[in-house]
């Protein structure tokens, strides 16, 4: 039975500088590619175009070698070896030119014609009253209507009930509702409630002023439709019960 072996193109790692860009990138190409195809592979690199480069090889201790001139010659032909460099030149762009931003065109819009666009952020904006734009009246009714709501929900807290409180991205905590009705750090109505934990951010005082009394870091204040009141003993206070 005949055996056949497969011939894998030798391949050498290159760094590729340019005079176009000032930076250099590693670069693994064959040794059987041609020059001119070599060139064609460095114009995405460079932005130079190949009928324009000149490439010089140099040494690892970056010593130049030979220049690369014969577009027809294959790259293996040249004495490259892994961890050399392979310069692009292009004598008809001037060095750095495609890195100063200073020279690329930019687009803009005075404010009027910006103000006149239909498919502008500002536009967006204005259309669905957001932001700057959202009606100050609107937005008005909109939290005195949930403040209603939430006096309604406080009708029915009491002190001294205990409670179950759902706090945002938390999980849920136990306590004793101490206060019920407004405040003075924030509009509306609020619970003031004493955790079976420390998982509290007070002592049941705000800015100097006391609603109620408990440990440090056991008071919460909580907006009525985020509490539960029922029958919610402490934490493992069902074990006791049973002794």
């Amino acid at each position: 039975m005949a055996s056949y072996s497969v011939v894998t193109p030798s391949v050498v790692k290159l760094t590729v500088t340019s005079s176009v860009n000032s930076f250099g990138s590693e670069r693994r190409f064959e040794k059987d590619l041609t020059i001119q195809s070599l060139k064609e592979k460095l114009e995405l690199l460079t932005g130079s175009t190949a009928a324009n480069m000149k490439l010089k090889l140099y040494s690892k201790d970056d010593k130049l070698i030979v220049d690369i001139d014969s577009s027809s010659a294959l790259l293996g032909s040249y004495p490259v070896e892994d961890g050399m460099r392979i310069h692009v030149d292009d004598p008809t762009i001037q060095a750095g030119e495609y890195e100063d931003v200073s020279k690329v065109h930019k687009f803009e819009l005075t404010d009027e014609e910006y103000a006149k666009r239909s498919d502008s952020v500002k536009a967006f904006k204005e259309k669905h009253k957001l932001g700057i734009y959202e009606d100050p009246e609107k937005k008005e009714r909109e939290m005195k209507l949930a403040e209603e709501n939430e006096k309604q929900l406080a009708e029915n807290i009491k002190i001294d009930d205990r409670c179950e409180v759902s706090m945002s991205r938390q999980p849920q905590r136990r306590g004793t509702v101490m206060f019920v009705g407004p405040v003075e750090f924030q509009r509306g109505v609020w619970v003031g409630v004493k955790l079976d934990e420390p998982m509290g951010k007070n002592n049941g005082s705000v800015q100097g002023k006391r609603y109620f009394e408990c440990a440090p870091k056991y008071g919460r204040f909580i907006r009525p439709s985020q509490i539960t009141v029922g029958d919610f003993p402490e934490e493992g206070m069902e074990d006791f019960d049973e002794l």
